[in-house]
């Protein structure tokens, strides 16, 4: 069964930044694509980042040039660094991943961990 689990989310000051990481179980992660989906509160859950085993990167438009997703397979971890962060980066950030990029792009990925809360206020 794999398992992800998320760590590193919490209240941090509008220009601040976090980062965000995800272990995976297994051997699972350098076989996959690696995503990272958030969720404010009455909204849908939306892409923010997905990197693939070869190294493609997918950002939403909201995040360009303010995070970046990178991927360590020795270690079987993904992380999301979150500079200059707003309010409306504020949701709960959740790992995922899949075989396919399309997947995780959709948020139709495999696996999925628990979640982790991202708070960015004054």
């Amino acid at each position: 069964q794999v398992q992800l689990v998320e760590s590193g989310g919490g209240l941090v000051q509008p220009g601040g930044s976090l980062r965000l990481s995800c272990a995976a179980s297994g051997s699972i992660l350098s076989r996959n694509v690696m995503g990272w989906h958030r969720q404010a509160p009455g909204k849908q859950r939306d892409l923010v980042a997905a990197i693939s085993s070869g190294g493609s990167i997918v950002y939403s438009d909201s995040v360009k040039g303010r995070f970046t997703i990178s991927r360590d397979n020795a270690k079987n971890t993904v992380y999301l660094q979150m500079n200059s962060l707003k309010p409306e980066d504020t949701a709960v950030y959740f790992c995922n991943a899949d075989r396919r990029l399309s997947d995780v792009v959709r948020g139709d990925a495999d696996y999925w961990g628990q979640g982790t809360q991202v708070t960015v206020s004054s």
